[in-house]
């Protein structure tokens, strides 16, 4: 490969949530591992890569310049999305009237639901549920209601149609949240599963609000479709929100994008995320940007997801193998495992708080998965070098699953 996704980096000090956070953070982070073990970062959604060298080359230029002065994004930052998105996502026609910035994802999703419902209303979203929703959501005094995926025959996570019907009525719901691909279940919809849920929200006479920060991170022999781009209702009742950050490892930097053809809903959007004056984009951030849609940024993506794909190989064949009554299914997108451990924890009397703890332990900072709805769920973060997913995944089971010293205090 021409970029490096092999080195281990060393991120202490540097302004790391997924290092230094620990014990800092109660409920998402305990404290730091036993002595005789170093810490694997394995539950922020933060990659542990370096970033695609055409974003600091961009940045440094800019800071070459010592004026930071107010700005308007540039033509170029509105081209290089609209040239990201056609090379991408096969996404054409898009203007630049129907880009918005927003500070990231969950703030777009609060300032859609602060236009469109009113405090008390429901919101329909598919469970398991990213944690972000919950954390923005219930704060708002929105009712969130789950519709569950299930598991086909193959174990692949599906939409269940006549449920999220069933509730949209009962519930008399107008706005419904998506993440395509999903998060935690990694799951890539396919364009007729995307259609079928299309009209159900037709039908229904229900907004979406699609979150596709994950969309570039994409694995081999699947494709990201584009909620907008599945028929005209959905092209005109979708805000769909796109960012580098996940894709480029950028978080810090802050810096998201919607798109939205309709300008009913544009004006609506832009109103609400204006009234509290701080969703303001960084001039860095702008041209962090626009060096990840480099050509150069391209090519970075492409090596990564391949880098992904073969953690993703190992871990699912190492859990399969040695880590029994651990259920998971092969993600299709994303760089997240979302473990099903119900079987292990009943067939060794273990509880969830008890599982969680023994893998901090250890060094495996993994996450827990209940916050994410699911009573059983464990999830990891396999953005990082092959080595470390290796030693993470011999230490659960040397230590963990198959250890006698996993409730050690």
């Amino acid at each position: 490969m021409k970029y490096d996704f092999t080195t281990v980096m060393d991120r202490r000090g540097k302004d790391s949530i997924a290092v230094d956070g620990c014990g800092l953070m109660p409920g998402f982070a305990p404290d730091p591992p036993m002595e005789g073990f170093d810490f694997i970062p394995m539950w922020v959604a933060d990659m542990n890569f370096p970033t695609c060298p055409s974003i600091i080359n961009e940045i440094e230029d800019r800071v070459k310049h010592p004026a930071f002065g107010y700005f308007l994004p540039s033509d170029e930052y509105f081209n290089k999305i609209i040239h990201w998105q056609e090379k991408r996502n096969n996404v054409f026609g898009l203007a630049k009237e129907s880009i918005g910035y927003e500070n990231g994802v969950l703030g777009c999703v609060v300032s859609a639901l602060n236009a469109l419902t009113l405090p008390g209303e429901a919101v329909l979203l598919h469970s398991p549920t990213y944690v972000g929703f919950t954390h923005s959501i219930d704060p708002m005094g929105r009712k969130m209601i789950l519709s569950d995926l299930y598991a086909d025959k193959d174990g692949v996570m599906r939409m269940n149609y006549e449920d999220m019907d069933t509730k949209i009525k009962e519930h008399k719901i107008h706005v419904a949240v998506m993440c395509s691909p999903h998060n935690p279940s990694g799951r890539v919809w396919e364009r007729e599963e995307l259609k079928l849920a299309m009209d159900v929200f037709e039908q229904n006479e229900v907004t979406v609000i699609s979150d596709e920060i994950w969309s570039d991170i994409i694995l081999p022999g699947y494709q990201h479709i584009p909620t907008q781009s599945i028929n005209e209702y959905a092209r005109n009742h979708t805000i769909a929100i796109y960012a580098p950050s996940k894709t480029f490892n950028l978080a810090g930097l802050v810096g998201s994008y919607h798109i939205i053809y309709s300008s009913y809903l544009n004006d609506r959007i832009a109103k609400a995320s204006s009234q509290t004056h701080y969703n303001m984009m960084n001039v860095l951030s702008m041209h962090a940007l626009i060096g990840a849609y480099k050509s150069e940024g391209s090519e970075w993506v492409d090596e990564l997801c391949l880098a992904i794909d073969k953690n993703v190989n190992f871990a699912i064949d190492y859990i399969r193998e040695h880590l029994k009554g651990v259920r998971v299914t092969r993600p299709q997108g994303t760089y997240m495992l979302f473990l099903n451990c119900e079987n292990w924890c009943i067939e060794h009397a273990a509880t969830m708080d008890e599982l969680v703890k023994s893998g901090w332990q250890v060094g495996v900072g993994w996450q827990d998965g209940r916050m994410f709805h699911d009573p059983y769920a464990i999830r990891l973060n396999l953005a990082l070098p092959l080595s470390r997913v290796q030693e993470a995944m011999q230490r659960l089971d040397k230590f963990v699953f198959n250890g006698g010293t996993r409730f050690a205090c």
